[in-house]
């Protein structure tokens, strides 16, 4: 029984690490080829098409200039939708708040539910105004894009796609 206990207990972990692999890694700084400015607005992104080449890492400065909390999440579309149901727990959990991030009640909750601490090293949550970074390799040719997973986002085209 404790077998299969630790057995559940490590297969999603390695389902994610396996998709994480897929779609690239988390980059080194002391390995960035350039760095791309990404603006977010309430439902797109400027640029709305990033170019990347296989084996580059690039660093993503990303600005929330909308007036409402937006993700950058580089991953595939398969990806995106299975994540969106996590993101709409962040909403029912009164974390999301439309306008601002209650990160405390954030942190709170990652202790029950690892999901809800957004802490992924693809992405990156904002608040109006606020601003992040992520350095990423892109070490595959993963058909990929950047959305916002926040409900109704990606539905309403906030996308921006990855070409190689």
């Amino acid at each position: 029984m404790k077998k299969f206990i630790l057995l559940f207990i490590l297969i999603p972990n390695i389902s994610l690490s396996a998709s994480m692999s897929m779609i690239g890694e988390k980059g080194k700084l002391s390995e960035v080829n350039r760095i791309i400015e990404v603006k977010m607005y309430d439902n797109f992104y400027e640029p709305n098409e990033i170019k990347v080449k296989k084996g580059e890492t690039i660093k993503f400065k990303v600005y929330n200039f909308g007036k409402f909390v937006h993700e950058f999440n580089i991953a595939t579309k398969e990806m995106h939708l299975k994540h969106q149901p996590e993101m709409m727990k962040l909403v029912e959990n009164e974390i999301l708040l439309g306008d601002k991030i209650d990160k405390k009640k954030m942190k709170e909750m990652a202790k029950k539910d690892h999901t809800m601490g957004h802490s992924h090293s693809n992405s990156v949550l904002l608040a109006p105004n606020e601003n992040g970074e992520i350095i990423w390799k892109f070490n595959t040719e993963a058909k990929l894009e950047a959305a916002c997973n926040i409900p109704g986002h990606y539905e309403t085209g906030m996308i921006a796609k990855i070409k190689y």
